[in-house]
């Protein structure tokens, strides 16, 4: 199994989406990018932890790669509004993609050139090392409790 880690708006909707591709196994919602390793809901919403609203995907490399997981990136949220996505605006809905190792950061490149290309150089999507992933635990206990 590998991980991937992307902001791309709040984070119910890609969610929902990647859960349902094959070879996506499980799939966490949570925070990241931010100064601290620990965050909530209503700290990221001041605007001030820096943590983008984010999709932790646990996938086999086997059934889909890691490039594949990029394109669904750009083809489920819009790769072009800086802080924002549909209703929701704040740097916490940014588009960002995290990446864990070199191999990674090299793919994630090469896709966001080719979609750099195809929606004439209007990308606002920011490449960016993992740094302090917290899952949004109030939120999963929440889910949890529904189900």
């Amino acid at each position: 199994m590998e991980i991937a880690v992307l902001a791309l708006g709040c984070f119910w909707g890609p969610e929902k989406k990647y859960g349902q591709l094959q070879g996506v196994y499980r799939t966490e919602v949570g925070y990241c990018g931010g100064n601290s390793p620990n965050t909530n809901y209503r700290e990221v919403c001041t605007g001030t932890t820096n943590h983008a609203e984010a999709v932790k995907l646990e996938f086999d490399p086997k059934v889909i790669s890691y490039e594949e997981i990029i394109k669904k990136f750009f083809e489920f949220h819009d790769p072009t509004t800086l802080n924002s996505q549909g209703p929701d605006f704040g740097t916490q809905y940014r588009s960002e993609i995290f990446y864990l190792n070199d191999e990674q950061k090299k793919i994630a490149q090469k896709v966001i050139n080719e979609e750099n290309v195809r929606l004439s150089r209007k990308v606002v999507t920011k490449l960016s090392e993992l740094k302090n992933y917290c899952a949004a635990e109030e939120y999963h206990q929440k889910y949890l409790e529904k189900r």
